[in-house]
């Protein structure tokens, strides 16, 4: 199943998808859901009772036939708008891209023994066909990411790898779109990773119920049409319940916490010369099962 946030009549929503993704309902018209006002709020407050009125929904026709909007008559965003905190990075996750980073950042970058994290801040997310802001005043050398990003359902510490399904609520989309220039000049990554709409997130979260761990989806990214990256989950050099339980080690992971599992080879900052993003250009992310997030550059 599949969750949204989306403007219809000037109003923020939260709506479940039906299984085609076509039509999408406002959970505020059943009666047990209308307490959660944001996707946020519903990720808290997920347990089985609620899923499996979430189920009874997604299987009611006359319920669609009545009530659900055809999903391109709203306003998709960012599943999360505001986040709760900042989201959880992890770097140098896919072997070909640690072999870019080293030619393209810096030859100390190495082979991760352990997951690599870092945090990218963001003063609120932006969704699917929102403006990515070039900051042309700022950088000349934004870059773009697809990544498979893990929200977090129910909090926890030390959570053992095998306990670690327990705690996802869900996936998405995370375009982790990055300054090059800045994560050089500032010898570190949040500042080149955490400018005004750099956090791209969406189209909906896809319920971990969906798919099962292993988590082994094909994932891409286009720009202008043209194949940037190609990869599959399965190439993690970490999977997920390496990376949850190690970060969950002595630190506390709650509910709505987003987790972005790294990029695989194909960054614009690997090529010779660089194919950075610019103003003028649409970016395009997508990643099997849960959709494509496309965004204009500015």
């Amino acid at each position: 199943m599949y969750f949204t946030t989306y403007i219809e009549d000037k109003v923020e929503r939260v709506g479940i998808l039906n299984d085609e993704k076509s039509k999408v309902l406002d959970l505020s018209k059943i009666t047990v859901f209308q307490e959660f006002d944001q996707l946020l709020n519903l990720i808290e407050g997920w347990n089985h009772e609620l899923r499996e009125v979430a189920k009874e929904v997604i299987d009611n026709k006359k319920l669609w036939q009545e009530q659900g909007t055809d999903i391109y008559k709203v306003k998709v965003i960012a599943p999360i708008p505001r986040l709760k905190r900042n989201v959880i990075c992890l770097g140098l996750n896919y072997k070909a891209h640690v072999a870019e980073s080293q030619s393209a950042l810096s030859a100390g970058i190495k082979m991760p023994e352990f997951p690599v994290y870092f945090t990218k801040m963001s003063t609120q997310a932006i969704g699917p066909q929102e403006a990515i802001n070039s900051h042309p005043q700022i950088t000349q050398e934004v870059d773009y990411e697809v990544e498979l990003a893990v929200i977090i359902g129910k909090g926890g510490t030390n959570i053992p790898p095998e306990e670690v399904q327990d705690h996802i609520f869900g996936y998405t989309i995370l375009n982790d779109v990055s300054a090059r220039d800045l994560q050089r000049r500032h010898n570190q990554w949040v500042k080149g990773k955490s400018l005004d709409t750099f956090t791209v997130m969406g189209p909906w979260i896809m319920e971990k119920e969906t798919i099962s761990l292993p988590v082994e989806l094909d994932l891409y990214s286009k720009v202008n049409g043209e194949i940037r990256q190609h990869s599959n989950t399965k190439d993690f050099i970490f999977d997920i319940p390496t990376v949850i339980s190690e970060l969950s080690k002595g630190l506390t992971l709650e509910a709505g916490d987003v987790i972005a599992t790294g990029t695989p080879a194909g960054v614009g900052m690997g090529f010779n010369p660089p194919k950075y993003l610019k103003a003028g250009d649409v970016v395009e992310c997508y990643i099997e099962k849960i959709g494509r997030l496309s965004n204009p550059i500015i």
